[in-house]
């Protein structure tokens, strides 16, 4: 990534910039192998499968899935039985998730544009279970704000799951460096002014043309922050484990398998990724 930018940014100018960046992502996504739609359309369920076992049976369970995108895993946990509700703020997903969701036949999902601090005045219910999965903290600047706005929606004796990039991995630079060399260059707990990155291509396809400046506005979250803002909200934190495999690439991992990204063989080791189970209590 390019040195981030100095100096404060309003939220809403933060916001704006980082839809205006998914929206012209999810064209791109559409059309790429990273998500492959048209194998999607033929059947099968994306979510991972320690996600499935960390839920169990979600047949007849209502699903709440933040930061969506374009609702592929939302559409997977319906495949799976689940009621599903996705959320996005990108206008150019939502209208993709709906189109998507005819497609394939499942006519009860629900797809909701909007931002997940202000989600809590387009929604009235709450659900069996609140997702969130893979690259979606980082666009948040307020953790705790997300935090109750989890909570809020989680049912009595209801759970929350999220799996996502372990914070520690987030410190280090990752492009332009080479297999295993961790340099340090960003912030591991919260920090209120953005990072401000210029944007060329996406994590699905690099050399794709977007067609126009982009900048990516983005925040970092410590581990203990995170579970904290959980607690605080009034979760029981039930499980938490963390992963020495990425989903994605990053200049300084390497492919193991299709798909699959760990560190080279050498000394020590580092969490990549984690996983986060919790329950509100009756």
């Amino acid at each position: 990534m390019s040195e981030p930018s100095p100096g404060a940014t309003s939220l809403e100018a933060s916001f704006a910039a980082n839809q205006k960046l998914w929206d012209a992502w999810t064209a791109v996504h559409a059309e790429g192998e990273f998500y492959d739609v048209a194998g999607f359309r033929q059947g099968g369920v994306r979510v991972r499968p320690y996600e499935v076992a960390a839920l169990g049976d979600v047949t007849g369970k209502t699903l709440l899935h933040l930061q969506c995108h374009f609702g592929l895993d939302t559409l997977s946990w319906a495949r799976l039985g689940a009621v599903v509700t996705g959320v996005d703020f990108s206008p150019a997903s939502i209208r993709l998730a709906r189109e998507l969701a005819a497609d394939v036949g499942i006519t009860d999902a629900r797809f909701v544009e909007s931002n997940i601090y202000q989600l809590p005045v387009r929604l009235g219910e709450e659900y069996d279970i609140v997702y969130t999965s893979r690259g979606v903290l980082g666009w948040l600047p307020d953790i705790r704000g997300w935090a109750r706005v989890v909570a809020r929606f989680v049912k009595p004796g209801g759970r929350f799951y999220i799996t996502e990039v372990h914070p520690v991995l987030q410190v280090f630079e990752n492009e332009g460096v080479s297999p295993r060399e961790l340099r340090l260059q960003y912030p591991y707990w919260e920090h209120g002014d953005p990072l401000i990155f210029d944007v060329h291509g996406s994590y699905a396809d690099p050399g794709a043309d977007l067609g126009a400046e982009h900048k990516e506005h983005g925040w970092d979250h410590g581990l203990g922050e995170i579970v904290t803002a959980l607690i605080d909200a009034g979760l029981r934190i039930d499980r938490l484990e963390e992963y020495p495999f990425l989903d994605w690439s990053t200049d300084f991992l390497v492919e193991r398998e299709p798909g699959l990204y760990v560190l080279p063989d050498g000394p020590g080791e580092l969490p990549l990724m984690f996983s986060l189970l919790a329950s509100k209590p009756r």
